[in-house]
């Protein structure tokens, strides 16, 4: 007995309005997309939302640099947004904003229901503030080195490294992102939720049922819920880009408050547009303490593992309180890696999506990333000398070259009038189906390509062992030919149906080639006959790795410049170190590349008296290994988080300790008086020094 249609709601993470879409975003939004055109073709009622995060100091501080309203800044970026995602067929339903009336009245709504359980508390918060910006700083705005395990370079709420989360102020040495300088610590008022008191709910919400994978359920256990819950800061003062609280005048919603509740605002928007009733697609939950809803409706959010902390405790206590309908699961994945290390721009690795779009077809990194994603949370590593032999592989060699190679002998008489004996070959993908749509449904999308790839290896050996071009050359064996690329076409067919969440632009190329739309998962059930053929149009043309070099070539950014050395003197000084008496020229100097970088780890040589190990970053992902006579008179912890300068293209020099890639600039005599030059406040790694 078949089971009756489901009725979804999906959404994916909302992309911030102040940046443009690369390739390590797409992960998500294809994911999801493909998720959602498999539930569509199965014939299930889905509805695909999303909207662009509008909100924040990172808004503010950019439209003030670039003379403009925040509300400019964000509406060029949203049509940006837009058309990427269109370019790689990432197909919503409704792409709404924050910054929207709607979202305003719902924050509201929410925002009354903590009010009337009692979970907002009001504390004095002493914060980091920009005096160069003149703001006060969000959590993702500082820098600095983990209170917990010592990394460096983390963000101000919760370490990428051990997962520890703190306030900003726990930081160690932080930074201001917006300006480079060193922030202050001010107090403000500000309103919290008290999370705690949900602790009961989220347990159970989190350890039971399936909303969560596993290993996040046991994380969030081992990391969050064997200890009391932190309140949750969900104001920030003025200047800020955002909502005002309606009865905390001078105080905004933060962004992460408005941003989840944006899911809801971009669905009531698709409501009024289409006629549908909010509160069938969101219902209210039956039971308060257990947080279930209306059977009728499964939510289902798809995010990054970056912001598992928001979307498994945070949201789903702000939709008990307010009686709101919980998720049914929350789809949460890793990061993209490019060639195994972190993406680039210095490396070219960093690509934005609409730099892809310039050099390759869509469909190639659809299929990719749907080869790679499984239901885990593991990083996916794009390889990509991979990639190319992947799609030339798999997409060209294998599916594409099935309508390809027999598409043309069968153009003027059409398909069989009936499907012939085929070996039992369409009966057997056709018995996979099932065991597809699992995989496809459960995100393990790699099950599902190396599935449809065995398929599509077992349909070319048939093909090649009847050679229909063969056939072809003797004239009483036509009827044979047809058959046999009526076979062909028809598993080549199949194929695209079960391709098509993944290549939706395959699946209508196949369609009109054959002259029968693929419109539902049952077409691969069933073959084709008698259909007219059309001529055979280039459906995936092969990768050529000329193409991504350029692609990667156009990715690259030269590192800024803009800096000024400082200098110190003294009569004692030059009498212990006189002036060199022989000059150079302007060009002589202007062949040493000085850089300010930043001491990212430091290390004592065990087999020197005077050496220190430095790791030093000149920004992104470029990282040098420097020895420095510093030993005694710096401690190493005392280094790490300096910014320092850095002669960058002193040629390296092989000592027995290791590769020296540099020298790092220093005053004085020596022995105990040795005093390393930083730049003043505002340089930050990777500019040069003039």
């Amino acid at each position: 007995m078949s089971q009756p249609p489901r009725k979804i709601l999906v959404t994916a993470a909302l992309p911030y309005a102040n940046g443009h879409i690369h390739i390590g975003h797409l992960v998500e939004y294809i994911q999801t997309d493909i998720w959602v055109r498999f539930q569509k073709l199965k014939g299930n009622r889905c509805v695909f939302l999303c909207a662009d995060d509008t909100h924040g100091t990172a808004i503010m501080i950019r439209a003030r640099q670039e003379g403009r309203s925040e509300e400019a800044l964000i509406a060029d970026m949203r049509e940006a947004h837009i058309r990427d995602f269109d370019g790689f067929d990432i197909e919503f339903d409704n792409y709404g904003s924050t910054n929207s009336a709607a979202n305003r009245a719902l924050c509201g709504d929410v925002w009354s229901a903590l009010r009337k359980s009692g979970l907002i508390v009001e504390q004095d918060v002493t914060q980091l503030f920009d005096v160069q910006e003149g703001t006060f700083l969000a959590d993702r705005f500082v820098k600095g080195i983990c209170p917990k395990c010592g990394a460096v370079d983390q963000y101000g709420d919760n370490c990428e490294k051990c997962g520890a989360t703190y306030s900003p102020g726990d930081l160690k040495d932080p930074v201001s992102t917006l300006s480079g300088t060193k922030p202050e610590l001010r107090s403000a008022k500000h309103l919290f939720v008290r999370i705690e008191d949900l602790h009961g709910f989220l347990e159970e919400w989190t350890q039971s049922g399936e909303h969560l994978q596993p290993e996040v359920a046991n994380y969030l256990k081992g990391h969050f819920l064997g200890e009391p819950l932190r309140d949750w800061d969900v104001s920030r003062p003025a200047p800020y880009f955002g909502f005002e609280i309606p009865d905390s005048p001078g105080n905004f919603w933060y962004v992460w408050f408005d941003a989840p509740i944006g899911y809801m605002a971009s669905l009531r928007e698709w409501c009024e547009r289409t006629g549908e009733q909010f509160d069938d697609w969101w219902p209210r939950s039956i039971s308060p303490s257990a947080g279930e809803g209306s059977a009728s409706v499964e939510i289902h959010h798809f995010i990054g593992k970056d912001i598992t902390y928001f979307h498994t405790l945070f949201w789903p206590a702000m939709l008990n309180a307010a009686r709101f309908q919980l998720p049914a699961r929350v789809h949460i994945h890793g990061f993209l890696t490019v060639g195994g290390e972190k993406m680039s721009k210095s490396k070219g690795t960093f690509v934005r999506g609409r730099t892809y779009l310039d050099h390759l077809d869509p469909s190639f990194l659809r299929y990719y990333f749907a080869s790679k994603l499984t239901a885990k949370l593991d990083d996916i590593d794009m390889n990509l000398d991979e990639f190319v032999s992947k799609i030339n592989s798999d997409l060209v060699g294998k599916v594409v070259n099935l309508a390809s190679r027999t598409a043309k002998f069968v153009q003027e008489t059409g398909l069989s009038d009936s499907y012939p004996v085929d070996g039992g070959l369409f009966a057997r993908a056709a018995a996979e189906g099932d065991a597809i749509a699992a995989a496809y449904d459960g995100c393990d999308y790699n099950a599902a390509m190396r599935s449809i790839m065995a398929l599509a290896d077992r349909a070319n050996k048939f093909i090649d062992d009847l050679a229909p071009w063969t056939l072809r050359k003797d004239p009483n064996r036509a009827a044979d030919v047809r058959n046999v690329c009526t076979i062909a076409l028809n598993l080549f067919r199949q194929l695209a149906v079960y391709l098509a969440p993944v290549l939706p632009r395959l699946a209508k190329q196949a369609g009109e080639l054959l002259n029968s739309p693929i419109q539902s998962w049952a077409d691969a059930q069933q073959p084709i006959a008698g259909t007219a053929v059309s001529p055979f149009q280039h459906m995936l043309k092969r990768v050529e790795p000329e193409q991504v070099s350029k692609m990667i070539a156009a990715s690259q950014e030269a590192p800024a410049t803009a800096a000024s050395a400082t200098t110190v003197d003294g009569p004692a000084a030059l009498a212990a170190e006189p002036l060199v008496a022989e000059t150079i020229s302007i060009d002589e100097f202007s062949k040493m590349d000085l850089r300010v970088a930043r001491v990212v780890a430091a290390e004592d040589v065990k087999e020197s008296n005077k050496l220190l190990r430095l790791t030093l970053s000149l920004g992104g992902d470029v990282n040098r290994n420097v020895f420095a006579g510093i030993k005694g008179v710096y401690q190493p912890e005392t280094l790490v988080g300096r910014l320092v300068i850095v002669v960058a293209n002193l040629a390296p020099r092989k000592m027995k300790f290791g590769m020296s890639e540099g020298m790092v600039l220093a005053a004085g005599p020596g022995g105990k008086d040795i005093y390393i030059l930083s730049p003043d406040s505002g340089a930050v790694p990777g500019q040069r020094v003039h």
